[in-house]
């Protein structure tokens, strides 16, 4: 994928999920770049459809936090325009939040959008040297601020940076 400043135009994604099935989203980021420069920003916090939570220790989120929020079905028109927009989605571990976008869409009975996914982990490892590759490591290594780790719109504002840094050093 070639890619240049004048025609970096992707939406970057991340999900929080609330328990181990990938259609469990309680929160998504979404963060939208055209022509090299972020334009918009997205961070919704969804209703699973169970009331389990395994991960609130990771991103703090528990059931008390959405059960008033909209389901993914009630936010998808809101946000499919923003995921095909761009040429392509971003995400930190691309494979994970694929594939929670695949499997929320499908308990739901929306169809998925079929956009390439660029992978920031497989970026960072390929392009840019850099190991280990989490999200903290790799922001610290390029220099780029990583407000809060594991909530979605950091995690997705981070990850857009890290698209743009390797594009403007030519890497994509």
């Amino acid at each position: 994928m070639k890619v240049t400043s004048e025609s970096m135009n992707f939406t970057a994604i991340d999900f929080e999920t609330a328990n181990y099935n990938r259609h469990s989203a309680c929160a998504v980021g979404i963060v939208r770049v055209e022509k090299g420069v972020i334009v918009s920003q997205k961070d919704l916090l969804i209703r699973p459809p169970e009331r389990w939570f395994r991960f609130t220790h990771i991103h703090g989120i528990t059931w008390a936090h959405v059960q008033d929020a909209p389901t993914f079905a009630e936010v998808w028109p809101e946000i499919e325009p923003l995921l095909l927009a761009g040429d392509f989605l971003a995400a930190h571990n691309a494979p994970f939040d694929r594939s929670v976008l695949v499997a929320t869409c499908k308990y739901y009975g929306i169809t998925p959008p079929s956009v390439e996914f660029l992978c920031t982990v497989r970026l960072a490892r390929q392009e840019l040297g850099i190991y280990p590759a989490s999200l903290p490591s790799v922001c610290r290594r390029i220099g780029i601020m990583l407000d809060n780790h594991h909530h979605a719109l950091s995690d997705a504002l981070a990850c857009a940076r890290i698209v743009l840094h390797a594009g403007v050093q030519g890497l994509i």
